[in-house]
């Protein structure tokens, strides 16, 4: 009874916990959970693999097998700090791999270690030529350092190892973006987002391409898909915003404003898009606040200045307006929309004194 007990103890204490289930350690189990993580892996379920990769490194922490999955999970997750200490770990446990090598010189990279980063990755090609995340890697590298010719090849050379890495065909639309190859750019972008439909950063330079060329309802189609996804992300709400202005849809473009200068409040664009927005909605008292902090932040623009005159004007505050279109004309004694505001300000303020009487 006793041997019986002990052995129903033992088998307790061997289980460990993964996603919220139990699973026994023996080696069976263990080469199951190997597989589930490599699934989770394959179906990029990030924080799935993560889970199921930390749990068998509670069982051998040198399992490189484990750690070099587990940094492919996290490298996916953004976790770059996390990421650092796991390629570390699995390149003293094999200090010849290849990909542990190249996740330290991502994490690196990441971390605006750039120096470092080159000098893991260059070791890692050296190890591994065909290793497909390496050369990732370098193209990353060299869009950092404004090469963009040398990032395109550099990133081809990725594809044709990894057709399927939506990350890669984003690096290639950027660079093409930058070598002024639009249309190849809206191609790479939409082979990264027929990988992972959902990935951020191909919507928002979709979005940027389209509205370039001028394509505003796949603009504002494709930016409502990435603000679902990120509500607050800063780059999409900006790239929305300049297709609704553009539009003229000022009912929709108010909400996105509101949430633009929340969240970026020294933003001249974002301030004026709100003070655009309102003034296309006739609410220029409001309009003069947002004017206000428009001018806060370029306090020496005569247009920013007029705009202030002709909510002024348009509320009926006359004397206000001349004032204001004062200032502008002082800012650009020449900017003639200045002058238009004054002189038609001056002719109300004089009627209106006359009516008065």
């Amino acid at each position: 009874m006793n041997d019986r007990v002990e052995s129903t103890q033992g088998r307790e204490q061997r289980r460990t916990i993964v996603d919220g289930g139990f699973q026994t350690n023996t080696a069976d189990d263990l080469e199951r959970l190997r597989q589930q993580a490599r699934e989770y892996a394959q179906s990029k379920q990030w924080t799935k693999a993560r889970a199921a990769y930390s749990a068998l490194l509670q069982r051998d922490g040198e399992d490189e097998d484990a750690l070099t999955g587990l940094a492919q999970a996290l490298d996916m997750l953004d976790d770059y700090a996390a990421l650092l200490e796991t390629a570390q770990a699995a390149a003293q446990v094999n200090p010849g791999s290849a990909r542990a090598l190249a996740y330290k010189a991502r994490a690196l990279q990441k971390l605006e270690r750039l120096s470092e980063a080159t000098i893991a990755n260059d070791q890692a090609l050296l190890l591994d030529t065909n290793l497909a995340i390496a050369w990732f890697n370098r193209g990353g590298q060299q869009l950092l350092q404004e090469r963009f010719q040398e990032a395109l090849r550099y990133t081809e050379r990725a594809l044709e190892l990894d057709a399927t890495d939506a990350r890669a065909w984003t690096n290639k639309g950027l660079a093409l973006v930058q070598l002024n190859r639009q249309f190849e750019a809206l191609e790479a972008i939409n082979q990264s987002l027929a990988y992972d439909p959902d990935y951020l950063i191909a919507l928002t330079m979709k979005g940027e391409i389209l509205r370039r060329y001028g394509r505003l309802q796949e603009v504002i189609q494709t930016m409502r898909h990435a603000l679902d996804i990120a509500p607050d992300d800063v780059s999409s709400l900006s790239v929305l915003a300049h297709a609704l202005r553009t539009q003229g849809s000022y009912e929709e473009l108010l909400p996105i404003t509101t949430r633009l200068v929340q969240l970026t409040p020294d933003s001249l664009f974002a301030w004026d898009s709100h003070t655009c927005a309102l003034r296309g909605l006739g609410r220029f008292n409001e309009a003069i606040e947002a004017i206000e902090s428009v001018l806060e932040l370029d306090p020496a623009n005569a247009r920013y200045m007029m705009i202030k005159a002709d909510n002024f004007y348009r509320l009926q505050r006359y004397r206000e307006a001349v004032n204001a279109s004062e200032e502008a004309l002082q800012l650009d004694e020449e900017y003639s929309p200045a002058h238009r505001i004054h002189e038609k300000a001056m002719r109300a303020m004089y009627q209106q004194k006359r009516k008065k009487k």
